[in-house]
Order: C-alpha cells, then sequence, then structure tokens
C-alpha cells in the first residue's frame, strides 16, 4: 500500500515582484484544441502547464508528487486508488473544486465522443463521491499506471459548469483553475492568458501575464530569443546550442527526455519480415554490435543528447544498470553473420522520415553497418506514410522512436507485448508478456523493477527494436530569468520562476 506525503507549507515568494512581469515563450508548433480531454499535441501541453492543474504531478527524478490532490491511497488489491482533494480550491469561473468536480472530469474523459484520454484511464470502471473532498476510482483491473496518467491531460480538471456548457467547444473558451487563465487566441500567431488571483498557490507565480508565440522554425525561435523578443524557448536544436551559450545574454537548460529512439525491425508483420534480418536474432545483434552510439551523439547532436540502449534512459529509476551499453564491436558483428549461416553483404532497408535529423542519424549508421557486412539501403518519407506502412507491414525496418511517459509501463507495454497497440513489428514473446502484465498489478517500485529488468534482458536478446539514444530537451532563455527548473517531460513550469530586475 501507498500513501504519498501531502506537500509542506507553501511560501509566498513572488507576490511582490509579481506586478509587471511577463512572459514571452516560443512554441516549436501551435496547440490544437485547447480541451484537455481532446488535445493532442506535445505544445498544447507546455500551455496546459500553466492553464490547467491536475490533480498529480511529477518531479525531474519521475516521482509522483500532490497538486490539486494532496495524497492517494492504493487498494490492498490494487482495484482502487483514493485521492484525498486540497481545500480552498477554485476554478477561473469561481465555482469550487471538490470531489464531485473529479468525478464529472474522469467521467467526461471516458465518454466525450471527442475524448483521446479513453484509451488511459480505460481501467477506471467507476468513481465514487466519499465525501465533498475525497474521491474514489474504483478499476476493473489491478493497474497502477493510472496514477501516471492522471499526473498529464487525464487528470486535468475543467469547471464542470462551464465544461457541461461548452460540451465539445469547451477548449475554445478553457475553463480550469491552474495558475494562469484564458484570454484570448489568435490561431498560428498567439495564446494569452493571465494570472489568476484565487489561484491556491498564487504566491508562487511572478508573472501578470505568459504569450505563447508559436514559431516553427528553430533558427527563427532562437533569433527572436537573441533580439529579445521572447523570454525562453522550447527544444532549442543541439547544433544551436553553442550559438546560445556564446551569447551574452542567453544561458540554456536541459534534462534527458521520458523516451528514446530506435531502429525498429519487422519480425513477424506480413511477407517483409521474411528476410535475415526479420528470421534470425543473430543478425539483429550483429547490426547493433555495428553500431556506435557515442559517434551518433558526438557527430549529429554535438554531444547533447544521451546514447540509450533501452526503453528507459539512464537517470529513469527502471534503467537496468546491468545491461550496459556495448562498445561498437565490428569483429563481432562479423562472427555473429557468420555464425547466422547468412550471405553477405546483408541487404537491409531502413525507412525513415524526409527530415534532416533522420538523414543524418541514419547516414552514420549505414556507413557503420556496411563496415560489418552489412548492405543498408535508405528510404525517406513523409513521417505519416511511414507510420501507415509500419502498421501494415510494409517494411523492413525503420527509424523513429517515442517521446516517453513518466510510468515505465508507458514506454514498452504497447511495444514488445503480443498485442500491443504500438507493436507494428509483431513481436511476440509470452515470457515478455507474462513480465509486463504482472509489472502494472504491482504498486512497489523496487517490484516492477525487477519485473522491467527481466523483460528487458530478453528483449535485448531478441531485439525487435535496437535503441539508438534518448532525447534531452533543451531550453534557451535569458539569462535574467532565474527558478527555471527543466524536467524530464519537457513541460515549462513557472511555479518559482521570475525576470531579475
Amino acid at each position: 500500500m501507498f500513501r504519498a506525503a501531502l506537500l509542506g507549507t507553501l511560501v509566498a515568494g513572488f507576490a511582490g515582484a509579481a506586478a509587471a512581469q511577463s512572459l514571452r515563450v516560443g512554441l516549436a508548433e501551435d496547440p490544437d484544441v485547447l480541451d484537455p480531454h481532446q488535445a493532442r499535441t506535445f505544445v498544447g501541453r507546455i500551455v496546459f502547464t500553466a492553464l490547467c492543474d491536475k490533480l498529480v504531478d511529477i518531479t525531474p527524478e519521475l516521482q509522483f508528487v500532490p497538486r490539486l490532490a494532496t495524497s492517494w491511497e492504493w487498494g490492498p488489491d490494487t482495484k482502487s486508488l483514493t485521492f484525498k482533494l486540497r481545500e480552498g480550491v477554485k476554478f477561473h469561473d469561481g465555482e469550487p473544486f471538490n470531489a464531485e468536480a473529479v468525478k464529472f472530469n474522469i467521467e467526461r474523459a471516458k465518454t466525450l465522443p471527442e475524448s483521446r484520454r479513453k484509451s488511459e484511464i480505460t481501467s477506471v470502471a467507476s468513481v465514487d463521491v466519499v465525501d465533498p473532498m475525497t474521491v474514489r476510482l474504483n478499476l476493473s483491473q489491478p493497474d497502477v499506471t493510472v496514477l501516471a496518467q492522471l499526473s498529464d491531460r487525464a487528470g486535468m480538471m475543467l469547471s464542470p459548469k462551464a465544461a457541461a456548457a461548452a460540451g465539445a467547444n469547451a477548449g475554445a473558451k478553457p475553463v480550469c483553475s491552474g495558475p494562469y487563465k484564458f484570454v484570448e487566441r489568435v490561431q498560428n500567431d498567439r495564446i494569452v492568458l493571465e494570472r489568476f488571483p484565487d489561484h491556491w498557490n498564487k504566491g508562487q507565480y511572478a508573472f501578470e501575464k505568459i504569450t505563447y508565440l508559436p514559431i516553427p522554425d528553430s533558427t527563427v525561435r532562437l533569433a527572436n530569443l537573441r533580439s529579445g523578443d521572447l523570454d525562453i524557448i522550447e527544444r532549442l536544436e543541439p547544433t544551436d546550442v553553442k550559438t546560445a551559450k556564446g551569447d551574452a545574454n542567453l544561458k540554456t537548460a536541459s534534462a534527458v527526455g521520458l523516451g528514446y529512439q530506435g531502429l525498429n525491425i519487422n519480425v513477424a508483420n506480413g511477407e517483409r519480415a521474411k528476410n535475415p534480418l526479420g528470421q534470425d536474432k543473430r543478425v539483429r545483434q550483429a547490426l547493433e554490435a555495428s553500431i556506435d552510439r557515442d559517434a551518433i551523439n558526438q557527430v549529429v547532436f554535438e554531444g547533447q543528447f544521451t546514447p540509450g540502449n533501452q526503453f528507459f534512459p539512464p537517470n529513469n529509476p527502471y534503467f537496468a544498470k546491468d545491461i550496459p551499453i556495448g562498445a561498437r564491436d565490428v569483429k563481432k558483428a562479423q562472427a555473429l553473420l557468420k555464425e547466422a549461416g547468412v550471405k553477405t553483404p546483408v541487404a537491409v532497408e531502413v525507412t525513415m522520415s524526409n527530415s534532416p535529423r533522420s538523414l543524418a542519424i541514419m547516414q552514420v549508421i549505414q556507413s557503420m553497418a556496411n563496415e560489418a557486412g552489412f548492405d543498408v539501403k535508405l528510404k525517406s518519407t513523409e513521417f505519416a506514410t511511414m507510420l501507415n506502412e509500419g502498421t501494415k507491414g510494409d517494411f523492413q525496418a525503420n527509424q523513429y522512436g517515442w517521446s516517453g511517459r513518466p510510468d515505465p509501463d508507458g514506454n514498452i507495454h504497447a511495444f514488445v507485448t503480443c498485442k500491443g497497440g504500438l507493436n507494428d513489428w509483431k513481436y511476440c514473446n509470452p515470457e515478455v508478456d507474462k513480465l509486463l502484465d504482472q509489472a502494472r498489478t504491482v504498486a512497489d517500485p523496487a517490484k516492477r523493477k525487477e519485473l522491467y529488468t527481466a523483460a528487458q534482458k530478453i528483449l535485448h536478446e531478441d531485439l525487435p527494436i535496437i535503441h539508438l539514444y534518448h532525447e534531452s530537451w533543451i531550453w534557451g532563455m535569458k539569462k535574467k530569468l532565474e527558478g527555471f527548473t527543466p524536467h524530464p517531460d519537457g513541460m515549462i513550469r513557472l511555479e518559482n520562476v521570475k525576470m531579475a530586475s
């Protein structure tokens, strides 16, 4: 049984500094709908971080911490999750936050036809209002992953009164309970929020106004930061870090992300799996042995990313230290190919998106693999087309990754279980399924890690996915911006952030 500790006493740190401060944030894209139950974009989540409070949040170390919920407790069989809620919280329309509001939001996320949260909380069978400030989620099966889902959009709370009135159009003028409330949106131009004076933690937020400006071109985004038209930008390109650090008025911050990038191998999805790479794990092991992950990081990313060989980055609590990243070993690769009895060079076609980054990565891998006995051909296409072809099994291998989730299940289960929704390569090993299904039912982190490590040892042998690296979120900002804490989910949290005078 797990019970979260209540957050300590809040300290009103910035109330006096807030009077005249505003913040301009450069986003890499324009968000989609500003309804947390319908939204699907990464940049939308950045806006929601200021606009919509959620039940729980994560620390940089991926620990769950109180937000609108002050504590939580699993039932003995992990088939229920009970939350104690924060007193005195108001929505932006003045309506009170309580257990009824949580019930409304969870049920809306499950039943709204346009909701994209349904699959995230599918295990929530019903919601009980225990008392005005206590709510219990009853689960259809043991599922400890639901807490992580509630640390993101599924756990964000809209005002029931406003959301019920707006229906599917709630995103046009979202009414949440975050530290900032919605003012206006001009599509592809700006989103403006203003300070919510009745927020339960208002003393920790220094800015009167937040303006989010979508600027897709990373070079233009950095230029606007350097000129003073922006105060902080997200997703600074690794190749631009040196420029930003060389500017006396700027500084950077980074955090290793939650996800990974890799080569996905078609092992059982139709006719295109019937080749040495798809049918013999020794050939896949040889391909992995031919790759120098450190070289990819240095050549393509100027050392800003993290080489990786697992579903979890090295800073993740679920990273398996006893599965170390092997050094490049061409002789080992050649020996494995000889053992497999395949004719060399082994033909391999890798599909990739038509982005400059993907091309640079694959050209490095192509050169390395060719030296070890492979003939790697590159097929460039639109990202959406690559995903569509992958679903159909029309690929031998492809290169893309996953943005990551705070709970380990979100990084692995859907990709490698026999019926996993994102398992386009159709890898299937009943022992892996057994371990990963069991991990969903165990609340003890140490016991869960044992299960994930055991599964990863099998996967590291079978190699349906050859992991390459873990991206870092990199931010550029004015040197005067103080208090920003990088998080591995890439969000811009504004608590304790201010602009020095």
